[in-house]
C-alpha cells in the first residue's frame, strides 16, 4: 500500500492542476464575451464568478479585472497562480513517484505564471497567455500518461483530476440550471457554458446547432464518451478507487462503494423525463456525494488509524 502522504501528494496534485486549467478556460471565456457589447456579456461574468464562489455583483462589470485577478492573484486561495503554485509543491514532495518529464512539464508552467513578465504577458494578450498555460496543462497531463507507471501513484493523480472535474462541471451547472425561476436560456450565454466545459465543438457533433439548454445539462451531465461529463468522471474515479481499494480493508462505507452508488445514478438516471427546472436538485445530490467520496478518500488512504494497516 501506497504511503498516506504520497497518496495524499498525488491526489492533490490531480485536483490543483484540474483546477487551474478550469480556471483559465473560465477567464478566457469571460474576457472574449466582453467582445459582444450585449447583455448577455454580463451575464457570461456573472456566472464565471459565481462559479468560483465570488458573489460581489460589482465585478462582472470589470471582467479584465476579475480576469486578471483569477489568473495572477497570489492572495486568492483558487486562482490560477496559486492552484500551479500548490500543484508544484505537491510534486516536490513525490519527486521520486513522478518522471522528470512529468515534473520538468509541470515547472515550466509554474515559471510562466509566477515569472517576474507574467502580468506584462498577461496585459499584453491575455487570451494567448490563458491559450499557452491550457497548453502546458495538457502536455503535463500528456507525459505523466504517457511515461508515469499505471500503478496506484497514477491512479491517485488521476483521481484528483476526476473528482476535481466532475465538482467544478457540477458547480458551473448549479449555478446555470440550479435556479427554478430562472435557468440559463440565452443562446449566447449557453455557447459560453460550452466553451467553458471544453464541450463546444463535442456538442455540435452530437447535435448540430441545435443548443438548447435541456440538450446542454443532458449531455454535460450523461454523456457517457464526453471526457468532462459528470458521467464519464465519476466512472473513472469509481474505476480508479476500485483498483485502489483492493489494498485496504474500508469496510461498507469505503470511497469505492460511495463512487459506484454514483455512477450507478448517473447511469441509470431518466434522462428523458427529467425537466430543466428540476435539476437543482440532481446537481446539488451529484456535489454532496463527490464531496463524500472526498471525505472517504482521507478517511482510507490518508487519516487511517495504525491499526488498520497492521497486521493481527
Amino acid at each position: 500500500m501506497m504511503l498516506a502522504r504520497v497518496a495524499d501528494s498525488l491526489y492533490w496534485m490531480g485536483r490543483y492542476v484540474e483546477r487551474a486549467e478550469h480556471m483559465c478556460r473560465l477567464s478566457d471565456v469571460m474576457l472574449n464575451a466582453t467582445l459582444d457589447r450585449t447583455e448577455a456579456a454580463s451575464q457570461v461574468a456573472r456566472i464565471v464568478l459565481a462559479a468560483v464562489g465570488d458573489n460581489d455583483p460589482s465585478k462582472a462589470n470589470a471582467p479584465y479585472d476579475a480576469a486578471l485577478s483569477l489568473a495572477l492573484d497570489r492572495e486568492d486561495g483558487g486562482s490560477i497562480t496559486t492552484s500551479l503554485s500548490r500543484a508544484r509543491e505537491n510534486a516536490r514532495q513525490v519527486r521520486d513517484q513522478i518522471t522528470s518529464e512529468t515534473w520538468e512539464r509541470l515547472n515550466l508552467i509554474y515559471l510562466r505564471v509566477t515569472g517576474p513578465g507574467a502580468a506584462k504577458q498577461f496585459a499584453d494578450g491575455s487570451s494567448a497567455f490563458l491559450h499557452d498555460i491550457i497548453a502546458d496543462l495538457h502536455l503535463f497531463k500528456g507525459a505523466a500518461d504517457a511515461t508515469m507507471s499505471h500503478g496506484e501513484g497514477w491512479r491517485f493523480l488521476l483521481l484528483g483530476v476526476y473528482l476535481e472535474r466532475a465538482q467544478l462541471i457540477g458547480r458551473l451547472l448549479e449555478v446555470c440550471f440550479g435556479d427554478r425561476r430562472r435557468p440559463l436560456t440565452d443562446h449566447f450565454a449557453l455557447t459560453s457554458l460550452l466553451r467553458m466545459s471544453c464541450a463546444l465543438e463535442p456538442y455540435l457533433r452530437r447535435y448540430t446547432a441545435d443548443v438548447r439548454p435541456e440538450l446542454i445539462l443532458e449531455f454535460l451531465m450523461f454523456d457517457e464518451d464526453f471526457p468532462r461529463s459528470i458521467r464519464f468522471s465519476t466512472a473513472r474515479i469509481e474505476e480508479h478507487l476500485s483498483a485502489a481499494s483492493r489494498y485496504v480493508d474500508a469496510g461498507h462505507a469505503g470511497p469505492e462503494r460511495l463512487a459506484g452508488r454514483l455512477k450507478a445514478r448517473l447511469q441509470y438516471a431518466d434522462v428523458e423525463n427529467m425537466e430543466l427546472v428540476g435539476a437543482g436538485a440532481l446537481l446539488s445530490t451529484v456535489l454532496d456525494e463527490c464531496q463524500a467520496i472526498h471525505t472517504a478518500i482521507y478517511d482510507t488512504f490518508v487519516a487511517y488509524s495504525l491499526e488498520m494497516r497492521l497486521p493481527a
